[in-house]
C-alpha cells in the first residue's frame, strides 16, 4: 500500500531576518570596523543576510566591555540577582521558541522538528538549570569566585544549543562573555543578543562578535581574556591549545568524535535500530558524538542490517521547514565536499556502499543517508570523522573484541551499548574510553549531566555541576 505525501511546511513569517547585522557590544548593536560576509540558507542557497566580520579592534572593544561589566557590575552582583536574569532569559527563549526554531532551521539546514522539539527546549533548560546554581556556588565544590572574561567559540552544528552550554554556566558563576558563533550560522546568536536586551541584561555581560577563523584567533589570543571555551574540530582545538600554552588562561575543549554504537546479540533489535538511526542521522550526522561506527555482534549482523536498511528507506530527505523531514540540508558546500570525498574513499577502499532510493532537491547541499558494510579498522571511514549521515558497520564476536575495536580510535567522546544484561553494560561503561556512554539509547542530553571527552576529543566538562568548574577559581 502506498500513500501520497503531503508536505507540512512551517511558515517563515514569524521570523524577521534583517538585510544586515552588526556586532553586539556593550549591550548595543554596532557596526563593525571590518568587512562583512554572507550567511545563506543551505537548503536553497538563498542569501539570508550580510553579517559584520569583526576586526581585531572590534574584538578588543568587546573584551573591554566585558571586563568593565565584570569588574563593576556582574561579579559584584549577588548570585540570587544574577539568577533572576538567567531565569528571565530562559522564559523569553520559551516564549520566542517558535521564532528561534524557524530561524535555526533556515540558517543551519536542520529539520524543523529537531530545532523545535530538541534544540530550543534544551537551550531553555540549560538557562533554567544554571539559574538555580547562581546562588548556590558554595555547594559546587569548585569555589565561588568568577574567573573574569570568557572567550567562547562555538560551531555550526548546534548554534543556539552550544551558545547555551557556554553562556549559561559562565553567567551563573559571575563571568562575562565574548562569544563568536560560526560564520555559517550566526543568526540565532544575534537573535539571542536581542533576547539579552529584552531581559535588560546589564551592558557588556554578553557580547557577540561574528566572523570567521581570524576573528576567533583574535578573541582566543586576546591578552585580557581569562577563560577560553571552544567546541569544534580537533585540528582547531589543537591550535587553540598551542596558542594559550604558557598563559594562565583556563581552557576547555570539546572536539571531534568517532563514537562506537555497540549492539550485542541479546539486544532488543527494533529498539536498537531506532537508536542507531538517531545516533547517526540526527542533525544530518552533524554531531560530534554521532554513533558513526556501528559494531554488531557477528551472529545478528545480517538480521540487524536488514532491519536497519528497511528503516533507512523510510527516512525523508528534503525541505528542513517541512515537519515531515527527517534529514535536512548539509550545512555548507565545504562540508558536503568533505562528506563526498570520504564516502568515495570508503567505496574505493572496498567497503560496500548503500543508500535508500531518495530524490534529492536540485538546489542546496544534500547527501542521502548512507551505510557502509564490510568495513575494517583500516578504512578511513572507520577512522576519520565524516560529520555527515554516513554509517560504517563493523562486526565483532566477543565483548573484549568489541572493546578493542571501539577504543581503537584517537577520539573518546561517546559510545552506545545495546544489551539486555545490566552487568555487561557496567563492564562496557568501565572499559570504553569515552566521556559519555549511553545504555540502550543514544544522543540523550540533559543540563544536569556532564558532557566531554578523552584523548583527541578534548578536555573539561560542560553541563551539570561539573560544568561550573571551568568558570570558577577553585578553592577560593
Amino acid at each position: 500500500m502506498t500513500f501520497d505525501y503531503a508536505p507540512a511546511l512551517e511558515s517563515r513569517s514569524i521570523v524577521d531576518i534583517k538585510a544586515s547585522y552588526g556586532l553586539f557590544v556593550n549591550g548595543e548593536f554596532v557596526d563593525g570596523s571590518g568587512t562583512s560576509f554572507k550567511t545563506i540558507n543551505p537548503a536553497t542557497e538563498e542569501v539570508l543576510a550580510e553579517v559584520a566580520e569583526a576586526s581585531d579592534a572590534d574584538v578588543d572593544a568587546a573584551v573591554k566591555a566585558a571586563r568593565r561589566a565584570h569588574t563593576r557590575v556582574w561579579s559584584r552582583m549577588p548570585g540570587k540577582e544574577r539568577a533572576k536574569y538567567l531565569y528571565r532569559i530562559a522564559r523569553i527563549i520559551q516564549e520566542r521558541g517558535r521564532e528561534l526554531a524557524v530561524l535555526e532551521t533556515i540558517d543551519n539546514g536542520k529539520p524543523i522538528k529537531e530545532s523545535r522539539d530538541v534544540d530550543i527546549p534544551v537551550v531553555a533548560a540549560h538557562f533554567f538549570y544554571y539559574a538555580g546554581w547562581a546562588d548556590k556556588l558554595e555547594h559546587s565544590g569548585y569555589g565561588t569566585r568568577s574567573l573574569g572574561v570568557a572567550a567562547q567559540v562555538i560551531p555550526w552544528n548546534f548554534p543556539l544549543l552550544m551558545l547555551a552550554w557556554k553562556i549559561a554556566p559562565a553567567l551563573a558563576c559571575g563571568n562575562t562573555v565574548v562569544l563568536k558563533p560560526a560564520e555559517t550560522t550566526p543568526l540565532t546568536a544575534l537573535l539571542f543578543a536581542e533576547i539579552c536586551q529584552q531581559a535588560d541584561l546589564p551592558p557588556g555581560v554578553v557580547n557577540i562578535v561574528t566572523g570567521a577563523g581570524a576573528t576567533g584567533q583574535a578573541l582566543v589570543g586576546h591578552a585580557d581574556v581569562d577563560k577560553v571555551a571552544f567546541t569544534g574540530s580537533t585540528e582547531v582545538g589543537k591550535a587553540i591549545a598551542r596558542a594559550v600554552a604558557g598563559t594562565d588562561k583556563k581552557v576547555t575543549l570539546e572536539l571531534g568524535g568517532k563514537a562506537a554504537n555497540i549492539v550485542f546479540d541479546d539486544a532488543p533489535l527494533d529498539q536498537a535500530v531506532e537508536g542507531i538511526v538517531d545516533g547517526i542521522f540526527f542533525n544530518q550526522g552533524h554531531v560530534c558524538c554521532a554513533g558513526s561506527r556501528l559494531l554488531v555482534q557477528e551472529s545478528i549482523a545480517d538480521e540487524l542490517l536488514t532491519k536497519l536498511k528497511r528503516r533507512m528507506s523510510t527516512l525523508r530527505v528534503g525541505d528542513p521547514l517541512d515537519k515531515n523531514t527527517d534529514i535536512g540540508a548539509i550545512n555548507s558546500a565545504e562540508q558536503l565536499a568533505r562528506i563526498r570525498e570520504l564516502s568515495d574513499i570508503g567505496e574505493a577502499e572496498g567497503a560496500g556502499r548503500w543508500s535508500p532510493e531518495c530524490e534529492l532537491p536540485t538546489t542546496g547541499f544534500w547527501f542521502p543517508p548512507t551505510l557502509f558494510t564490510g568495513v575494517t579498522q583500516a578504512h578511513r571511514i572507520a577512522r576519520d570523522e565524516v560529520f555527515g549521515p554516513v554509517l560504517s558497520v563493523l562486526t565483532f564476536r566477543t565483548p573484549s573484541e568489541a572493546v578493542d575495536k571501539a577504543n581503537n580510535t584517537p577520539y573518546g567522546l561517546s559510545a552506545g551499548v545495546w544489551t539486555d544484561k545490566g552487568s555487561r553494560i557496567l563492564h562496557m561503561a568501565g572499559a570504553l574510553r569515552a566521556g559519555v556512554v549511553w545504555a540502550n539509547t543514544f544522543n540523550k542530553f540533559d543540563p544536569t549531566s556532564p558532557f566531554g571527552g578523552f584523548k583527541e576529543s578534548g578536555y573539561g566538562r560542560e553541563g551539570g555541576r561539573h560544568g561550573l568548574e571551568a568558570y570558577l577559581k577553585g578553592g577560593e
